[in-house]
């Protein structure tokens, strides 16, 4: 198979969230290589993602970075990075926050949905 990167990328086993922004939803992930220029990213089932453009999120680097997906293969995906500068850094403290606060707004149209508020 013949490699396109423009440079090297490091072995890694990252955890990893991508941000899909239209659809406002997340998924976990696992970064299996990566370098300045881009990623590989293997999700836990296949899964639907844009073309354009997504977020993908790694806590241990303290990092998100803008990207595109160049190909994906089952639940494995390619993403070249975009050249715009890189997001300030980010915690896995403020992931779970974000997560919690989803969570907290879906628990409450629920109980509202059940007690017939709506």
């Amino acid at each position: 198979m013949l490699d396109r990167r423009q440079g090297a990328r490091d072995n890694v086993i990252y955890r990893g969230v991508a941000e899909i922004d239209e659809l406002d939803a997340t998924r976990d992930c696992i970064v299996r290589d990566i370098s300045d220029k881009g990623a590989s990213v293997e999700f836990s089932n296949v899964v639907k993602l844009p073309s354009e453009q997504m977020s993908l999120r790694i806590a241990r680097k303290g990092r998100a970075f803008l990207a595109r997906v160049m190909w994906w293969r089952d639940n494995f995906v390619g993403l070249a990075f975009s050249a715009r500068p890189p997001s300030a850094p980010v915690s896995d403290l403020e992931e779970r926050l974000r997560k919690s606060e989803i969570k907290k707004r879906q628990l409450q149209r629920r109980i509202k949905e059940l007690l017939g508020e709506r």
